[in-house]
């Protein structure tokens, strides 16, 4: 690649086939860049006239593409361009033979400008998933980048990138029709939350819910000023406030988000934060912050203890300016280290070294606002200010993630907060008039654009916006009488769903209480902040695309412990009714399964076709095909050829690319009484077995491995075989797993000491009870302590803490040690659950927990299941599913742990 005389020196030469550079203006077209500079070669760029995505982008422009045989065209392995070398494409097949996902030091990287940001970010999405807007450019570069894109991105500059000096077009506020919140219906709904008429209950935990509680007194305080019910809800938490802000014992450091919101209330109902519940919140605040990073549950000086994220260490500091005291120097300057290039901030806090990115438009408000009260900060403030104002879409909202077209009211809520307190008025008022055009009939918010169903937490920054104000000056000075009459507290008390044993399966060979709080399990799975209309859980952030393998886990998971049937109906008619999701192609479990074409998955037909079977529903007549036709179609009868690679060998299911895929399917078809049907399946997954130690690999065609999840999981097909060699099989491999525990209960998987690993062992393991009942117990006491206070669970015991869906959905199922080729779980007496059909394109935000009791979003959203950031290599890989890929592979074991599941 050749620099002269500051310029980069780009080929200007359009292939013919491509749209000409010419075409792509400051607001019309994408221009992408691919440097062959690895190979001795130029930077050739190309244009998109008419762009759709950032793989059509490619091929408008001029650029051939090879996927992997593993993973489909969808993720880029080779690139070629007929201005380079006569259109080679590279690396060339003696290089990379593009079977597998490559690894992390030789591969295309993907990287993104969006109009007018004049610095590349690593692409969270996949190009199949990328929509590039007018005026964007998007650069590709072969060699090393780590998964999180903080190294070896581009040399060369996006203005150098840009055709005709693209530049950002401008900076107008959004001109929207003015729209108010009702601030009277939002506060009557909130208050008909209320328990006793003075808290939030939480039916799941059968206990309050302090953090709600809080943030519903917030907003109650911004709808309509002082009242009764305020003045009840903040003598409530004020008799709370040792378990809300100290949950870790009096003496000891209070709880960052408890403290900081009962200041928060206390200080905008004209109380003292000094002293609040008996506690001086602030003091002990400020002496709680960390004076090095190297203490407990410290990332860097100057956090507060046990806070991962900047939103909540803003949060802290605005208690602490608001009271007027000193604020510690260093708990600030964490918040001002966040800033990344692009003036947003990061969501998570960083350690010395790691890379900033602001993939969270939410986080980005309140570090703005906290850096605006403190002064001194002007030009932080200033690059704050045009971030929030590029963020905001045409109309007024702000999106969840970074690109996407949809809003988000959360983000949307705080950035008008933030927004107003810069002076930016006229944009605060269009996000203002664009979230009371998403207050629901019953006055509240959900978390989406269109969302019919309200909840608190989207409800309270909406409010607080709604009302024209932040959190740094809301204030129930003003007299205001209550718009509603205090209601009169309700009688009688909540009661939990039961918890009941499953429908059938081994007995137990633990105590009861022992292992996990299923029931606590069970409610952070159906929470309504991550189970979408109460039906399934979203694939990544911005897409809309449903998460049907998750959907289906969290099934199993209900189905298991028996904690929520009613959710559970939900989810099973949701896809027996060929539900819709929320993306703009509206896409069922049958586009998943791939069901009635030619490229049915044999894995995912099973997934389906074993939950209809577990939950006594007819697998020949669910979702309107007749799945165990479909997976007896989709047996392989000879191994495929040429560049076809959906059929390793005879017997496997075509498009299952691991093991425990082909067991799903054996299952199924075993359940469903096709033990003929099944012979070939059966005696393939056999043949996978390693014979010295028991153990089964994890993808097929195999690579040598061996891993517990897997081997449990064949273990559980073949105890349904019933015959002498597969009973031998078991036996040998149950042996094996046994050997595989750690001395914490654990077990070793693909993202360290493993949840879900361990897990699938006691499944396993279940099989013969009697024999392993002593790593059974130990197993459920190790996955007994990565449950966390909000019920879900930790990807690892030595990764990154916070509740994890996928992870909680194989914690929860594996913990009861049913297999699944004997799970039942009996839905007479259910009723059909109300059903809200997702407004087509709308993009429901994901959420992975992991903040506090209430499942506040606590960071980025992590890969389900592996604990990867959902960036770089283990995210492309996944998203190949959203293009239509359903059957993704687990890329690389040791960097995604459960794809197919």
């Amino acid at each position: 690649m050749a620099i002269g005389g500051g310029a980069l020196l780009l080929s200007g030469a359009t292939p013919a086939a491509a749209d000409p550079l010419g075409d792509c203006t400051p607001t019309k077209g994408a221009v992408v860049a691919v440097d062959f500079g690895h190979w001795g070669g130029g930077v050739v760029r190309g244009c998109d006239a008419t762009p759709t995505t950032g793989y059509d982008l490619l091929h408008v422009a001029g650029f051939t593409t090879t996927g992997t045989e593993h993973d489909g065209p969808a993720f880029i392995c080779r690139l070629g361009n007929s201005q380079f070398n006569s259109g080679t494409q590279y690396p060339t097949s003696d290089q990379e033979a593009c079977k597998l996902t490559p690894p992390a030091t030789a591969y295309w990287s993907y990287w993104l400008a969006p109009p007018g940001q004049d610095y590349w970010t690593y692409s969270p999405l996949g190009a199949m998933s990328q929509r590039p807007k007018d005026g964007s450019v998007e650069a590709w570069v072969f060699g090393p980048t780590d998964p999180n894109g903080t190294s070896g991105g581009p040399a060369f500059t996006p203005a150098q990138v840009r055709a005709q000096g693209q530049t950002d077009p401008g900076d107008h506020p959004p001109v929207v029709e003015p729209a108010e919140v009702n601030l009277t219906a939002a506060g009557t709904w909130l208050k008909g939350l209320l328990h006793d008429g003075d808290h939030i209950y939480d039916e799941g935990s059968g206990s309050a819910n302090l953090y709600q509680t809080a943030r519903t007194a917030l907003a109650l305080a911004a709808a309509g000023g002082k009242s009764d019910t305020l003045t009840r809800m903040t003598a409530y938490l004020g008799a709370h406030t040792d378990e809300f802000a100290y949950p870790n014992g009096i003496g000891n450091a209070p709880s960052p988000t408890g403290a900081a919101l009962l200041a928060l209330l206390a200080e905008s109902t004209e109380g003292d934060p000094h002293a609040f519940g008996g506690h001086d919140l602030l003091g002990d605040l400020t002496k709680s912050t960390c004076t090095a990073e190297a203490l407990p549950d410290c990332v860097g000086k100057g956090d507060f203890p046990a806070v991962g994220d900047v939103a909540t260490q803003a949060l802290a500091v605005l208690a602490l300016q608001r009271a007027g005291g000193p604020v510690p120097a260093d708990a600030l300057a964490r918040v001002a280290a966040h800033q990344c290039r692009d003036g947003g901030f990061s969501p998570t806090l960083l350690r010395a070294g790691e890379t900033c990115s602001s993939s969270d438009p939410a986080t980005t408000p309140y570090a703005t606002i906290v850096l605006e009260r403190a002064g001194g900060h002007d030009d932080a403030v200033a690059k704050a200010r045009k971030n929030l104002r590029g963020a905001q879409l045409p109309t007024g909202a702000f999106g969840a993630y970074p690109g996407v077209t949809a809003g988000d009211v959360t983000a949307t809520g705080e950035a008008a907060q933030a927004l107003r307190l810069l002076g930016d008025t006229a944009r605060a008022d269009a996000a203002v008039s664009w979230l009371a055009r998403q207050q629901t009939k019953a006055g509240g918010f959900g978390f989406d654009e269109g969302a019919t169903d309200p909840e608190i937490f989207p409800t309270w920054g909406a409010v607080i916006a709604g009302a024209r104000t932040d959190l740094a000056t809301l204030t129930t000075k003003r007299t205001v009488p209550p718009t509603v009459p205090p209601t009169a507290p309700p009688t009688g008390t909540p009661t939990k769903n039961p918890s009941t044993p499953p429908s059938t399966g081994p007995t137990p060979p633990w105590a009861a209480g022992e292992g996990p709080d299923l029931a606590k399990g069970a409610a952070f799975l159906t929470d309504r902040s991550r189970l979408k209309q109460g039906h399934y859980y979203e694939t990544v952030a911005g897409t809309g695309f449903a998460d049907f393998g998750m959907t289906i886990d969290a099934a199993y998971a209900l189905a298991a412990t028996g904690n929520d049937n009613a959710s559970l109906r939900g989810l099973v008619d949701f896809l027996d009714n060929q539900g819709k999701d929320g993306s703009t192609s509206a896409r069922t479990v049958n586009d998943w399964t791939g069901v009635g074409s030619s490229h049915a998955a044999g894995g995912s037909l099973g997934k389906v076709a074993v939950l209809a079977q577990a939950v006594g529903r007819d697998p020949r007549k669910f979702a309107g095909h007749d799945l165990v036709a479909a997976l007896g179609g989709a047996v392989c009868s000879t191994p495929s050829s040429g560049t076809d690679r959906s059929c390793p060998a005879k017997g496997a299911y075509r498009s299952a690319p691991s093991v425990f895929s082909q067991s799903l399917g054996v299952i199924a078809q075993l359940r469903a009484g096709q033990k003929n049907a099944a012979a070939a399946p059966v005696a393939y997954l056999e043949s996978l077995q390693h014979t010295d130690t028991g153990a089964w690999p994890s993808l097929i065609p195999s690579t040598g491995d061996s891993e517990v999840d897997s081997t449990a999981m064949a273990a559980m097909a073949l105890d349904l075989v019933k015959d002498d060699k597969s009973k031998a099989a078991v036996t040998k491999a149950l042996a094996w797993i046994a050997t595989k525990q750690l001395s914490d209960g654990g077990f070793k998987g693909a993202s360290g000491d493993s949840v879900n690993s361990a897990a699938l062992a006691i499944q396993g393991l279940s099989l013969d009870a009697a024999k392993y009942g002593e790593q059974i117990k130990k197993a459920r006491k190790f996955l007994a302590g990565q449950q966390n206070s909000d019920g879900g669970f930790n990807v690892a015991a030595d990764g990154q803490p916070g509740s994890d869906v996928r992870a909680s959905t194989q914690a929860l199922g594996g913990a009861v040690g049913t297999s699944f080729g004997t799970l039942t779980r009996d839905l007479s007496g259910t009723k059909p659950q109300p059903t809200t059909a997702p407004t087509g394109g709308t993009t429901p935000q994901i959420v992975t927990p992991g903040g506090d009791a209430a499942g506040t979003p606590a960071g980025g959203g992590s890969l389900a299941s592996t604990g990867a950031q959902a960036t770089g290599l283990a995210l492309a890989a996944a998203l190949l599913c959203l293009a239509g890929w359903r059957t993704v592979v687990v890329a690389r074991r040791h960097s995604t742990e459960g794809a197919q599941r």
